[in-house]
């Protein structure tokens, strides 16, 4: 038996193949063959690291203007011109592409901690709690969610780690209707009786073998939660709720270019083409993943 139950939660064998171990999953192998999420996999690399690498290679300060250089044309010293301050363009643009792939990271690990906890309890203990706690869900997706992490923001103030908790508290209700459903698939399955009839609590059962045989579609779920994440930043910063000066954010320096978009065009282009480039990434990778990890895909 518990060689039954090991080949139903556990990896595929090691032994006996000639190729990595990361190699051997079909969902990996399948991905692979995916040349847009191969792409959106290159893409995303480079952003990351142009975000990450600059501060030491760039010799320009994000923060730091000089006002004899106001709203200086692109030319090889600055690639992307200046603004009002004299800041220059490229610097902060790619400080807010990090800012924004952080918030992305961690509001939507909060969304799948959240998410998958609620949803896996849920579906777990099934009768009325599971009624209850869904018609929870159904109360809050009634409103606009959008409109609660204004009002959450506007209480909190502006900041990153409010932004954090602002987007990571509201968006976890998708998160745990995709768990719930997985988990009341799963917990009849040989596995978690076995387990059950072995004295295995109802907190390990979640925990040990249910949550981890999700892990495919929370995945999946997880990665297309960062670009939602990172859009509602750029949109709550551009509304003057999000991330405040000094520092750059991407939505922020969309919308400070728009009062001089007539004579200064080029500073709209940076923000906007990072956030068009950050969305295209993700999206490929998502899409790349949702294929792999989807049985009715494979092949």
């Amino acid at each position: 038996m518990s060689k039954n139950t090991g080949e139903a939660v556990g990896a595929p064998s090691d032994r006996n193949t000639g190729e990595p171990p990361a190699l051997r999953f079909p969902a990996w192998r399948k991905f692979r063959r995916n040349r847009g999420a191969l792409a959106g996999m290159v893409l995303l690399g480079a952003l990351a690291a142009a975000a990450l690498v600059a501060p030491f290679v760039w010799p320009f300060d994000y923060a730091r203007g000089n006002l004899s250089a106001q709203f200086h044309a692109p030319d090889l010293i600055h690639w992307l011109g200046t603004d009002e301050f004299g800041r220059d363009q490229l610097a902060r643009v790619l400080y807010g592409l990090r800012l924004s792939l952080l918030v992305g990271l961690v509001a939507a690990a909060i969304n799948v901690i959240i998410g998958s906890i609620y949803g896996g309890v849920s579906g777990y203990v099934g009768g009325k709690t599971d009624d209850a706690m869904m018609r929870l869900i159904e109360v809050l997706y009634g409103i606009p969610l959008l409109l609660i992490v204004m009002l959450l923001m506007a209480v909190f103030g502006r900041g990153v780690q409010n932004v954090f908790i602002a987007i990571g508290l509201v968006y976890w209700l998708g998160m745990a209707r995709i768990v719930r459903g997985q988990v009341l698939a799963l917990k009849e399955s040989d596995y978690v009786g076995a387990a059950r009839s072995l004295g295995a609590s109802p907190v390990r059962i979640i925990f040990r073998h249910l949550l981890p045989n999700t892990l495919g579609i929370v995945i999946v779920a997880g990665t297309l939660r960062i670009p939602e994440a990172i859009f509602i930043e750029a949109f709550l910063s551009f509304v003057g709720l999000g991330i405040g000066e000094p520092r750059a954010s991407l939505g922020s320096l969309v919308a400070g270019s728009l009062g001089n978009l007539e004579s200064q065009p080029w500073l709209l282009l940076g923000p906007s083409a990072a956030i068009s480039l950050l969305m295209l990434a993700f999206n490929f990778v998502g899409d790349g993943l949702r294929d792999a990890f989807d049985p009715q895909m494979q092949r």
